[in-house]
This record gives C-alpha cells, sequence and structure tokens, in this order.
C-alpha cells in the first residue's frame, strides 16, 4: 500500500508541474470582460455571516445585505460565481456516469477483495443469483458501517455525476444506481432495505457538501505545488472527482477565469481535552480522551437572492483519541433545499426546508437520523458589537437508528434497532462585545421502533458552551454536555439514564477561508 500511495503523490506532482506549462483555452470560450468587476470589490469592506467566535474588527454589513440582488446576476455579493461556469464544465452522456458509477463499484469491490479479503467480498454467479432470487432483508452490520462508510460511498456515486456537469437534482439517479448495483452485485449477503435508503439518502447529504467544499478548493488558475495540494484535497475528499477531473484533463488544464461557484466559507478548529462520565458526576468513572472538533458554515444565509439547494449548510465533527475504536464520535448537519430570506425590523432571517443528518457513534449512544423539516436562520442586532444570532429547526425522521436500550456494544454485529419519528433542534449564539460569546445548542429526538425490539425512545441533547477570545481569532473555551434518554420498550421494563460530558479546548477561527491564491 506504501508504494500504491507514493506513486499517486508522484503522480500528482507530475501533473501539478505539467500545469505550468499547459494552458488549456477552450476554443469555445471567451473571457468574460465583465469578470474584473466582481474582483474589484473589497472584501475587506465586508462582513460575512459568522455566529461561532466574536470577531471585534468586524462590522454590520445590513446595509450590503439589504441591496436587491436579481436571479439574473453572476456574481454572488462577494463577486464570486453563482454557479459552475457550463463552458468549462461540459456535461458528460449518462451512459458515461454510469460507467463511472459502476468503476467505482468495482474499485471498491477489488480493494475489500484482494486488500481486505473480507468474506462479504467473496462474490461470484451463485451468490448473484442468490441474491436476486431470495430478495431483501434488514441487515445486521454494525452501526459505523450502515450510517456513515454506506453514505460516504452514496457521496462518492453522486460526485461521479456533480463532477461531470450534472447538477444536484440530475445526480440525484445515479446515486441510486450505485446503490442498487452495490446491494445485487457488491456483496454475498442479500440485498437490505436500510442500505438501500441510507446510502442515496446520506449520500446525496455528503455528496453535495463535499462537491461544494471541493469547489471552493479548487482553482484552475493555479499551477505548481499549490496546484498539487488543491488537487491533493478534493482527492481524498472525493476520489470520484479526482478521477473525472483526470479523464476530463481537467488536473493540468489552465483557464482564464474562476469556474466552479465558490460561497463564503467559515471554519472552526478545535482541539482540547474531553471527559466522559458514568454517570451525572464529574470525575466519577468514564473515560479521558483528546478531543478534535471542525464546524464548518458555508453561505452567507442573510444575502438576499435566490438559493439552490444547499447554497447554505452547516456541518460538525467531533474526533476522539483515546477511546478505543469509536474515533468518530459524532457528524451532524443540515443543508436548506429551498427558501428565502425575510426582514422584520432589524432581525434577519433565512426560512426554508432543511435536509438533515446525524451520526453519532460514542461510548454513550449510537444514533443516526436521515430528516427533513422547517427551519429558520436569524440574526439580531443586540449593539454595534454584539449579535444573537439563533438556528431552529423540526424535522421529521422518516429512517433512522438507535442503539438499544443498554447503550452501545463493541461488537461487529447490529446492536441497534431501526426506527423513525422527528427531531427539534435549537442552536444560539451571543456574541458579546467581540471578546465572548455564549452558545447553547439543544437536540432532541422522538424515535420509535421499525425493526427491533419495539418501543418509544426520547433521547436529548443539552451543550451550553462559553468561549473567551484571546488575540486575533484564537479562544479559549469550555463546554458542558447532558446527555438524557428515556426509552419505553414494550417487552422490556423502561430505562431512564443521564450522562454528562465536559470539553475545555482551544480553538481558531478561519472567517471567509475562500483557499485563496
Amino acid at each position: 500500500m506504501k508504494n500504491v500511495y507514493l506513486l499517486f503523490f508522484l503522480f500528482l506532482v507530475s501533473i501539478s508541474l505539467q500545469a505550468q506549462f499547459k494552458p488549456v483555452f477552450d476554443k469555445k470560450i471567451s473571457i468574460n470582460q465583465n469578470i474584473s468587476f466582481g474582483r474589484q470589490m473589497s472584501i475587506n469592506e465586508i462582513n460575512r455571516y459568522s455566529d461561532l467566535v466574536p470577531n471585534p474588527n468586524k462590522t454590520s454589513f445590513q446595509d450590503i445585505n439589504n441591496t436587491p440582488v436579481t436571479d439574473t446576476m453572476k456574481y454572488n455579493m462577494y463577486g464570486d460565481l453563482r454557479n459552475d461556469n457550463p463552458l468549462y464544465n461540459e456535461k458528460s452522456s449518462p451512459w458515461m456516469v454510469a460507467f463511472r458509477v459502476t468503476m467505482s463499484n468495482i474499485s471498491t469491490f477489488l480493494i475489500d477483495r484482494y486488500i481486505f479479503n473480507y468474506e462479504f467480498s467473496r462474490v461470484g454467479f451463485n451468490s448473484i443469483k442468490h441474491n436476486i432470487k431470495t430478495g431483501w432483508e434488514w441487515d445486521k452490520d454494525r452501526f459505523g458501517m450502515n450510517y456513515f462508510f454506506h453514505p460516504f460511498s452514496g457521496a462518492m456515486y453522486f460526485n461521479a455525476a456533480r463532477a461531470n456537469g450534472y447538477s444536484y437534482f440530475e445526480s440525484i439517479p445515479f446515486t441510486f444506481l450505485g446503490s442498487l448495483e452495490w446491494e445485487y452485485f457488491g456483496e454475498n449477503t442479500l440485498p437490505s432495505y436500510n442500505d438501500a435508503i441510507n446510502t442515496p439518502i446520506n449520500g446525496i447529504f455528503l455528496g453535495e457538501i463535499f462537491y461544494r467544499l471541493g469547489s471552493n478548493i479548487l482553482d484552475d488558475q493555479t499551477t505548481g505545488m499549490e496546484r498539487f495540494f488543491r488537487e491533493l484535497a478534493v482527492g481524498i475528499m472525493t476520489p470520484t472527482r479526482f478521477f473525472s477531473r483526470l479523464l476530463q484533463g481537467k488536473l493540468t488544464r489552465l483557464t482564464p477565469e474562476e469556474v466552479y461557484q465558490k460561497e463564503p466559507l467559515n471554519i472552526t478548529l478545535a482541539a482540547g481535552y474531553h471527559r466522559v462520565n458514568e454517570g451525572k458526576i464529574i470525575g466519577k468513572g468514564g473515560t479521558n480522551s483528546v478531543n478534535f472538533n471542525l464546524h464548518l458554515d458555508y453561505g452567507n444565509p442573510f444575502e438576499k437572492r435566490s438559493r439552490k439547494p444547499f447554497d447554505y449548510f452547516k456541518l460538525r465533527t467531533d474526533l476522539d483519541f483515546g477511546v478505543g475504536r469509536k474515533i468518530i464520535d459524532n457528524i451532524t448537519g443540515y443543508g436548506m433545499l429551498f427558501g428565502g430570506n425575510v426582514q422584520t425590523g432589524n432581525l434577519e432571517m433565512l426560512a426554508g426546508l432543511f435536509q438533515h443528518m446525524d451520526f453519532f457513534d460514542n461510548k454513550t449512544f449510537e444514533l443516526g437520523t436521515i430528516a427533513f423539516g422547517p427551519g429558520i436562520i436569524s440574526k439580531l442586532p443586540i449593539s454595534k458589537t454584539s449579535n444573537l444570532f439563533t438556528n431552529l429547526n423540526v424535522a421529521i425522521v422518516p429512517f433512522g437508528g438507535l442503539s438499544g436500550r443498554f447503550g452501545p456494544d463493541t461488537t461487529q454485529i447490529r446492536d441497534y434497532n431501526y426506527s423513525g419519528g422527528a427531531e427539534a433542534k435549537i442552536e444560539s449564539t451571543l456574541n458579546l462585545g467581540g471578546w465572548t460569546s455564549l452558545t447553547f445548542v439543544g437536540y432532541y429526538w422522538w424515535l420509535s421502533t421499525y425493526i427491533g425490539n419495539a418501543g418509544n425512545n426520547y433521547i436529548a441533547l443539552i451543550k451550553p458552551n462559553i468561549a473567551f477570545r484571546l488575540f486575533d481569532n484564537l479562544s479559549i473555551g469550555f463546554e458542558h454536555l447532558i446527555y438524557y434518554s428515556d426509552r419505553y420498550p414494550r417487552d422490556f421494563p423502561s430505562v431512564h439514564s443521564v450522562r454528562t460530558e465536559q470539553k475545555i479546548f482551544v480553538q481558531i477561527f478561519l472567517e471567509e477561508f475562500k483557499f485563496k491564491k
């Protein structure tokens, strides 16, 4: 494997150097003479949306946001493209995209079969015939496989189309195609209902987020090592987009202008000490670990404009080291599918329909959901330097998974129930004078079992947080988490539990992070 990685690294270096001497200008493309107008906009005069860390150096951009923006404008308020340039992103034939989805599945199968030698990868004509003849089941795979790795595969199918000139909606059928191919032909186990739901639906969610982040990273105007690291980052995040760019010659092309949609991207990175207690008492039993947190805010929700799906989204993830194999503690986020801006006095709002994904896989509980519902993102100025940001969402959970009444175990088979229900979320941050931020996060789930131990479950997370800015974009903070679980199984006694966690962290806030040259 080390030789494979070395060859991959040398290949990227070579193509990045070629990009210095291989300008690719399609004769069909005329340089947009108006591009300089967008580039003349002073970024320093624009305050982009953020509700994460106080920054006293920024001022309100209310007047800018209130400027009417027509739907026919090519650029957003920051001078960046609102859509990918179709002249540089030609649409491949559906058959070619289907072929690339199939090649993605074949590549995964070859790795599973000949590198890891998994038992389920021993596929042949007899297993395929058995899968088709016998039909579907609810599988018994472990939680991380069903609620993380399968959606990640779905994201690759989605990007096989998205990276070949297809829109968000046009890419969706190929995600289902890839999932069905794998269920029938990629494993010797029976096709499963849960994978046919999780893989495409959460795969679409992650796939569009990966595509947007990749577009913010890529810049086909760059060369050399800068180009190399941009391509490498996208290749790690979305291999199907990397190989599409390779086959299309985009890894080495040079363009005279930006060709991908870009939106403001705020990034918060945090690291520190994480304490998980056995119950409510701090220090009683439990575990100690090192925690890393990534928080992404994509798009300015208060820019008045029309929006496509995922022109605004949030994504958070926590990684814990020192607690065994459950390193990915959680991934949670939501993206707007459609909506619009509303303003009442000084209160600015973005209201619409959102898609949610939740993935919690730690020693406290396992919970995964697909959810859809209305939400409101709001900003209320308190003073010239203080603002209150509030995000409120309610959603239907058509499908999810939740660990059993006594919590998760460490086995490699299913220890959770398939379920559905509803959820509610509130996230509120008060920025005070640019030096202190007070945050309250509350999540609540009601999940009723579909497959497994019948019953109703009520799960809540409450996370108060305080952060103090030390200087510039560096802060120190403390978070206290309270986990409530009330479970009412039909055939067993009810179970009620409370568990607390604490985090002490240092965080760095990268506002308006755009991977600029």
